[in-house]
Formats: C-alpha cells, sequence, structure tokens
C-alpha cells in the first residue's frame, strides 16, 4: 500500500492574541479549581476526584504554556526590530541567510 502524502501545502499558521488566549484559559482553569474546592467531599465520595485535579493540572500546564508564548511573543518582536533596523538576519539550519523555516 503507497503512503498517502498530501497534495496541497499546508496553510500558514494562524496567529492571533495568542499570550491573552493563554491567560485567559489559565485563569479559567484556576477558577473552576477553586469553585470545586468546597464540594472536595462529594468528588470523594462519588470517585470523581479527577475533576478537581485535572482542573489544578491544566491551571499549572497554563502557566508553562503563558511562559512558553510569552517567550515566543518576544522573540517574534526582537527578529522584527532586528530586521526593521537593517541588522542582518540570522541563519537557519542549512545556511541560507534570512530564510525562516517556512521559506526553507
Amino acid at each position: 500500500m503507497a503512503k498517502w502524502t498530501a497534495q496541497h501545502e499546508a496553510p500558514e499558521p494562524l496567529e492571533g492574541p495568542i499570550v491573552g488566549t493563554v491567560t485567559g484559559g489559565t485563569i479559567l482553569w484556576f477558577a473552576l479549581f477553586v469553585v470545586q474546592l468546597p464540594f472536595y467531599g462529594w468528588f470523594a465520595d462519588r470517585d470523581l476526584l479527577w475533576w478537581v485535579w485535572s482542573c489544578a493540572a491544566g491551571g499549572v500546564l497554563g502557566l508553562i504554556g503563558l511562559w512558553y508564548v510569552r517567550g515566543r511573543d518576544a522573540a517574534l518582536k526582537r527578529h522584527a526590530a532586528e530586521l526593521a533596523a537593517g541588522a542582518p538576519a540570522a541563519r537557519d539550519e542549512g545556511g541560507t541567510p534570512g530564510a525562516t523555516p517556512r521559506e526553507a
């Protein structure tokens, strides 16, 4: 059986307010965790404690994601500022000056 390959190029990634989106999601996970805490005994009696701890894990992972996207956003802004200032762009792994992974 032949391996399936796409016949079209992949679309460009969507850009948007990524930091705000991750921040909002993280706040939502922590809020759900705090709202469920008074009902901890009810969840424990019904073997549903995973609901409470899933919300806590979502909040912690959201903090990690927030750290990541803030760093990514800062790197993108730094790169745009370098290009605007006329500084030579960093080389990609192939050695092509100014090429981004999408162009390579």
